[in-house]
């Protein structure tokens, strides 16, 4: 079979530089997949693993992310601030964050669990305030920082609309081991409230559809490109006279 193709030149090259960056953004979204899917891997493997200490997790850095932490020492329960935020079946909750100084002195931020609107203030959940030595363990996270939609805190109630670490801090003259938070396992507390065990670890992971998406736009692109030319004669396929 004999092939006779005369490309228009002009949409030819513009069909090429598109059908190329189709390839690119596909082969982009592949490396994001086997990226997500490491990271997710991580997160596992960080969870499950044994709880480290508070200095062991300060000099691991960024990669003591979703790693559990054993902490030794007592809350500052004056210092309780509330996190505006909503349970897994979308009720409004407040996420209750206290500083907890460590046996050794340094102090970290606790995210204790949720409590319901009514219950925020101390006076409705007194046994839930833990005074003297304890230990915990928590989960630890990278505070999340404010948008540009984020309300300002309500300082006087300290009602925050982010577990902005490093401003809650502030706010309380507080020097920090690391500008990071500790979510309390769920381990139960005296009265039930605040109610810890409250991560959650959702990675969206859509690489693989968008992939799938780049490649058919690709192979899309390329079959009515040959089909546009197959149309204005530009593309014939004749067959060969056997003999």
């Amino acid at each position: 079979m004999a092939v006779s193709f005369r490309p228009l030149p002009a949409l030819t090259i513009a069909c090429t530089i598109l059908f190329a960056a189709l390839i690119v953004l596909g082969s982009w979204q592949l490396q994001r997949l086997h990226w997500k899917l490491e990271l997710i891997g991580q997160v596992n493997r960080n969870l499950s693993a044994t709880p480290v200490t508070l200095a062991r997790a300060v000099a691991m850095g960024f990669d003591a992310q979703y790693h559990r932490v054993r902490l030794e020492g007592h809350f500052d329960n004056t210092k309780e601030a509330y996190v505006f935020g909503t349970d897994l079946q979308g009720a409004p909750v407040f996420h209750v964050v206290v500083p907890f100084r460590c046996s050794d002195g340094r102090v970290v931020l606790v995210d204790r669990g949720i409590v319901p609107r009514d219950w925020r203030e101390p006076a409705t959940r007194t046994r839930g305030l833990i005074d003297g030595e304890t230990s915990l363990v928590g989960v630890w996270r990278d505070p999340d920082l404010p948008g540009a939609f984020t309300p300002k805190p309500d300082l006087a109630r300290r009602i925050w609309y982010s577990r902005d670490a490093a401003a809650m801090a502030r706010n309380d003259g507080i020097k920090l081991a690391a500008p990071v938070i500790v979510e309390a396992d769920a381990m139960p507390n005296p009265g039930g409230w605040p109610r810890g065990g409250q991560t959650q670890v959702n990675f969206r992971n859509e690489h693989l559809q968008y992939a799938i998406t780049w490649f058919l736009m690709a192979a899309g692109l390329l079959g009515v490109y040959l089909a546009y030319h197959v149309s204005t004669g530009r593309l014939t396929f004749v067959r060969g006279n056997k003999t």
